[in-house]
């Protein structure tokens, strides 16, 4: 089985490397970015085979989680977004995308990994939610 393209965007070094590690071990093939910026420009770049995000809400500038979430679901309506967030749960409902799953910090590595392959799945089988 190939390997399926997710892109990470966390700003902080250590959960960067945990999620990444936590989703490669997973199988999952991991693109991971340290800014909204960089995850911007590589959803901008047209890397099609991007099939998942996983982002940070707060990063130390600009844009934030919420705008690469919009700028993935501009490119690709459908494609799965896991937010992760130590203090900006609260906003999830009104700021994020339809369709996604926030995860609050600390959360336990496997949670992560069935969060991004519960949206996967539901793409996958054709079944989209409401």
């Amino acid at each position: 089985m190939e390997s399926v393209p997710i892109l990470l965007a966390e700003d902080e070094a250590l959960l960067l490397l945990d999620f990444e590690q936590a989703l490669a071990e997973a199988g999952f093939s991991v693109i991971a970015v340290s800014s909204g910026r960089k995850a911007i420009a590589l959803l901008n770049a047209g890397d099609a085979s991007i099939q998942g995000i996983v982002t940070d809400i707060r990063f130390r500038e600009p844009p934030d989680g919420w705008n690469v979430a919009r700028v993935a679901r501009e490119i690709d309506p459908e494609i799965p977004v896991v937010y992760v967030s130590g203090d900006s749960a609260p906003d999830w409902a009104s700021k994020g995308v339809p369709n996604s799953i926030m995860l609050e910090k600390p959360f336990a590595m496997a949670q992560l990994v069935t969060a991004i392959s519960q949206l996967l799945n539901g793409r996958s089988s054709g079944t989209t939610a409401p």
